[in-house]
Formats: structure tokens, C-alpha cells, sequence
């Protein structure tokens, strides 16, 4: 087309349902985003009581009521134009905000999209006030009776952008993202009272509580006994919470929540920093779970980077990294990780004993907090689930991992590592495993990948100290290598060195091994450099891409003793006193279980005795 065709198009002042229209898109993307924005200002509104009422996925009806202070007549006037808001008045406003909405854009932005119904009502006014509004038509005002709050209902989202409402999925779906922002709201405000209603049921209500109480209401006692409480205040932040012990790993990251000031974000670091401090503790493509509160002075965060608020900028986010971090390191290594052995008893016909492995003690009742099914999205109490659908229907897109029988709740403050005594007996079991008596039972431990953290753990402290500690070879050992591993063993070289290893070249490709680390047992040095090198070129394609960190486990697991390896009785106690002394005894460097625990509780159950 030439330029002399081209149509000149005049700059023009958009109309305001149109732009507020164009600015729903950022806002509201879905019927969880009305959600959200409604329970924020319930919230902002000093609400006690809030009831969420959704209809077909919350497309065709979604409802907030509360109890707040409710807004004047005079106010409802001016509640949906754009960039009205109560919450701000000067710039100064800005760096100190302490409200949930601040924007004034959701209300404005919900009504071009939707039909929309505020009654409202303030506890000094005689009668409240209702307001109509169809998709960013003119406003209809009239006097209305309530109690004093504020209810808002929208319907018929997106009826008037259908390239909008043919994006959204199916009723399901959608409900179930809009539970999730009522989960949210649950768990950063255990004292509020909530209900929720889908279709015309009831699906959840929960009263007022403190954290601990709403965590057990939402999961169930026996995965909340899965998880492990802080509440640390550090120079920089107040953090409090909930964190899943390593056991309680899940298949995604949808089971993590981040609260700043008792509002939901996601920050890829502080999320970095919590899932580090797990180090090896969760089998590879697990994630922790974590419900964590970070209280800081609003003036060293900004919460205005974000459309819908769902991120924020620290004014010193390494610093809350580090803290965090450290918060939560302390917090693993002083709970006890330790699977149980549960026997379920003998398999009919077999005489077979059955065994499942829990890290827990003695028997609960059922779940008993409600939860959301992801075939139906419907929300239930545990009882109203069958036993096979329980771990699957459990939160919203939720997956665990761990189907298991009756499991137990581990006494508090309860840790192996204190039970066990130097004197106790032990014993070695088919070559592989140590058996030995702790106080509440028998503590059976895997020798080979408690060897691999003891190792792991060593090295890596010798690599940070910059400590070598080697044992030099009677007669060294001659390797001829191929290109790859030549390869390998060059890059490597100056790390190897720090473990203990004495390497010097050799030519055409072969090198001869003068030391090894002090606490490698000499034999066949070749295999063992051959077997570290192999080992290393698959954690680092498949692990991780730090060279240290997949060095150290190739190290440890090629030189830790092996199952079949007979052990003296001093060595056996020598590897149980010096796993104990690691920072992580509970598993290997990747992620295996270390010790499991036969309690005499459980033993005493299934021979009858109680």
C-alpha cells in the first residue's frame, strides 16, 4: 500500500466506559479476580463475617457480603468511578500503604464488564443504600434496607466483551480459582469468619480461630501434624507460619503461600529461599509446602508494581532472603523427619506382613477440615470423600504423594537424635541396614545412604573451608582415561584436589592417582575416580548445574559403604554417631530416607495389646 493511501487516524480522548473497559482487562481476568478484589474490600472494611456466594463457576452470579463499616449514600455515588478510592489521599500515602485496595479501579472496572448490585449500609445511618449499574451504563440509586455492611453481586460476567467471556474454562474450573482466592483470605486471616456457597450449597464455613486452628479446619489434622510452626522476628521482617516437613513434599507449587502484611504475593526469590533451605531434604521434582506470613514496615516494601497487586519490591530483598533462609534451616533441623514403619497387618491368604512408611506415630481420626475435589471442584468435609479420593481431592489442583494407610502424629519436640543412646545395642541386618534401640522403639537406618551424608556433609565443608585431608597411596594408581573423561577430570581437577585427591598427568591421556581423601577407604582407586567421574556428568545434566554440588554426590555415593558391606560393631556405632552429627541426618544428598522408626506403640497395636 502506498503511503498516500494511508488513512490518517486523529488522536481521540477515549470515552470512559471504554476505558474502563480496556482497563478490566488488567483487573479482572476472570470470576476469581472479582472475587478477590470483593474480599479485599471486605477486608479493607474491617469485616468480621464474610459470605461468598457463586453460581456456574461464579460467571453468572458471585456475591460478597460482609459486615464492615458499610459505605454513606453519599459515598455509593461515587464508589464505581475510576480511581475513586477511601484508602489514598497524597503521594505521601503511597509509601506507607497499609489497605488491601488503594487503586480505585476494581469496582469501576467490574461494572463495565458485568451487571452489578452494591447494597450497603454504615451503622450510623438509619437506611442503606442500593446501587445498579449494567456493564458501565449510568448508575441507579435508591434508598435499600440491610444491616450494616455491604454486599456486592455481579452477574453475567463478560456479557458484553464475548471475546473475553469465551476464554474462560468451564464452571469447574473457574470455581475452583475462585475458592482458591477464598482459601487465600482463610489462611492469612484466621480470626474472620467465612462461608462459602456454590449452586446453592454450602461448601464451607469456617469460624473464627487462631493459625493453628484454621490450618487443622483446612487440612485435616493428620497433614497439618505434617507441618512444622514458626514465628521468628529478625531485623527485617516478622515471619510466622507453617512449613511441610520433607516428607510432606509435594508434586507442584500449588500448595504455597506467601503472605506480605495478610496479603497474598508471589516472589520468585523468597520462594527460592525457602525451597534452598530444604537442600537435598526433597526427592528431586518435589516442593515444600509453606504457608509463610511476612510482616514488614509498609514503608520498606512497594505493593504498587502489580495490576492485580499479586507482587511487591523490598527495599532489601537479600536480606530477607538470608533471614528467611536461615529461619527455615533452623526450623527442618530441629524437628524430626524420621519415617515410621506402620504394619498393616497380615495380607489375607499370604501370611505376608504388609508395611507402609509414614514419619508418623500413633493413629488419628480422619481428616476433618474441608476439601476441595479437582474432579467435580466441589469443596467437602474429609468424611464426605472416599478413603481413595482423599489425597487427590485435597486443595485446589493439590497432589500428594504419599497414599498411605493410618498414620500417626509425631509427639512434639520429639527427635530421634535425642532418643538415641552411644551404648545401645546394634546390629546389622542383611548386610545393608543397622538396627538399633532408640526409647520409643527401633531405629533401622540404611548404612549406605547415611555413609553418603556423612561424606556429603564433610566434603562440602572441607570445600567451604578450603581444608584438604588426604591419605597418601602405598603404591599409586595408574588410569588411562578416554577424551570424555579426560575432559571431565580437567574441569574438575582443582575440586578434586580440595577433597583430598592427589592427581598428577601422566601423558597419552593416562593419570596417576597419589592420595585420596582421608576418609575414603583404599581399594580400587581407579574405579572409584572412574565411577565419581561418570557419576558427575549425570547429576550435573540431570540434578543441577552447579559443579560443586554434583561433585559432592558423586563423591559421597561412590564412596560411601555399600549395602552388602559387613561392618564391626565400633563401625556401625562410629557411622550412627557421625551421621547424627550432620546438619541434615534424615536423608542422603538426594533426597533417599536415612532412618525409619519401629515404634513399641505400634507394635503393641498390632499384637492386640492396646
Amino acid at each position: 500500500m502506498a503511503v498516500s493511501d494511508t488513512k490518517y487516524l486523529p488522536i481521540r480522548i477515549l470515552p470512559d466506559h471504554l476505558a474502563n473497559m480496556i482497563a478490566a482487562g488488567e483487573v479482572i481476568q476472570r470470576p476469581s479476580s472479582v472475587a478477590k478484589e470483593l474480599l479485599e474490600n471486605a477486608l479493607d472494611a474491617h469485616a468480621h463475617s464474610v459470605s461468598l456466594v457463586v453460581a456456574e463457576g461464579g460467571t453468572s452470579l458471585l456475591q460478597v457480603a460482609d459486615d464492615g463499616t458499610g459505605v454513606s449514600a453519599e459515598d455509593a455515588t461515587r464508589a464505581f468511578q475510576r480511581h475513586a478510592t477511601s484508602k489514598i489521599a497524597s503521594p505521601a500515602d503511597l509509601e506507607a500503604i497499609t489497605t488491601f485496595g488503594f487503586r480505585g479501579e476494581a469496582l469501576a472496572s467490574i461494572a463495565s464488564v458485568a451487571r452489578v448490585t452494591m447494597l450497603t449500609r454504615r451503622r450510623e445511618d438509619e437506611t442503606g443504600t442500593e446501587v445498579r449499574i449494567d456493564g458501565g451504563g449510568a448508575a441507579r440509586f435508591a434508598p435499600a434496607a440491610r444491616e450494616p455492611g455491604t454486599t456486592v453481586a455481579v452477574r453475567n460476567l463478560f456479557f458484553n466483551v464475548p471475546a473475553r467471556r469465551k476464554f474462560l474454562k468451564s464452571g469447574a474450573t473457574e470455581y475452583r480459582h475462585v475458592a482458591e482466592a477464598l482459601w487465600r483470605v482463610a489462611l492469612s486471616h484466621p480470626d474472620l469468619h467465612l462461608e462459602l456457597v456454590n449452586n446453592g450449597e454450602r461448601v464451607l464455613h469456617l469460624r473464627p480461630g487462631d493459625a493453628w486452628q484454621r490450618l487443622v479446619d483446612l487440612f485435616g489434622e493428620r497433614q497439618a501434624a505434617q507441618c512444622i510452626p514458626i514465628d521468628q522476628q529478625t531485623a527485617v521482617a516478622s515471619i510466622r507460619g507453617f512449613l511441610g516437613k520433607p516428607s510432606f513434599g509435594q508434586k507442584s507449587r500449588s500448595r504455597q503461600w506467601l503472605f506480605l502484611n495478610g496479603r497474598y504475593i508471589q516472589n520468585k526469590s523468597i520462594s527460592h529461599a525457602v525451597a534452598s533451605a530444604y537442600e537435598h531434604a526433597l526427592d528431586r521434582g518435589s516442593f515444600p509446602f509453606f504457608i509463610l506470613h511476612l510482616d514488614i514496615n509498609p514503608k520498606r516494601v512497594d505493593v504498587n508494581v502489580h495490576p492485580a497487586k499479586l507482587e511487591a519490591k523490598f527495599e532489601d530483598e537479600q536480606a530477607i532472603y538470608r533471614e528467611l533462609q536461615a529461619i527455615v534451616r533452623q526450623a527442618l533441623a530441629g524437628a524430626s523427619h524420621i519415617p515410621a514403619i506402620s504394619l498393616e497387618g497380615l495380607e489375607h491368604g499370604t501370611g505376608r506382613i504388609l508395611t507402609r512408611f509414614t514419619d508418623r506415630q500413633h493413629e488419628p481420626g480422619p481428616p476433618s477440615g474441608p476439601l476441595v475435589d479437582r474432579r467435580t471442584g466441589e469443596i467437602s468435609r474429609a468424611g464426605d470423600l472416599s478413603a481413595e479420593r482423599i489425597t487427590e481431592a485435597l486443595l485446589i489442583g493439590g497432589e500428594d504423594r504419599h497414599r498411605e494407610g493410618p498414620a500417626s502424629v509425631e509427639p512434639p519436640g520429639m527427635n530421634v537424635a535425642q532418643e538415641w543412646t552411644s551404648d545401645a545395642p546394634v546390629w546389622q541386618l542383611a548386610t545393608t541396614y543397622i538396627l538399633t534401640r532408640i526409647e520409643s522403639g527401633l531405629l533401622v537406618v540404611d548404612q549406605h545412604v547415611a555413609h553418603e551424608r556423612v561424606l556429603y556433609e564433610a566434603a562440602l565443608g572441607r570445600l567451604q573451608e578450603g581444608k584438604r585431608d588426604s591419605q597418601q597411596l602405598l603404591f599409586p594408581a595408574t588410569m588411562k582415561l578416554n577424551p570424555a573423561e579426560l575432559s571431565l577430570l580437567s574441569e574438575l581437577t582443582e575440586h578434586l584436589t580440595a577433597l583430598g585427591f592427589d592427581l598428577r598427568p601422566f601423558g597419552g591421556g593416562s593419570v596417576i592417582v597419589d592420595g585420596i581423601p582421608a576418609d575414603v577407604k583404599t581399594g580400587d582407586v581407579e574405579n572409584l575416580l572412574r565411577e565419581i567421574l561418570l557419576l558427575y556428568g549425570e547429576f550435573q545434566r540431570s540434578v543441577t548445574p552447579d559443579a560443586h554440588d554434583a561433585l559432592l554426590k558423586s563423591f559421597a555415593c561412590r564412596s560411601a559403604v555399600k549395602a552388602g558391606d559387613v561392618l564391626s560393631e565400633e563401625e556401625m556405632r562410629h557411622l550412627l554417631r557421625a551421621v547424627y552429627s550432620t546438619k541434615m541426618p534424615y536423608v542422603c544428598p538426594h533426597g533417599r530416607p536415612v532412618l525409619l522408626r519401629l515404634t513399641t506403640a505400634e507394635l503393641d497395636r498390632r499384637f492386640g495389646r492396646r
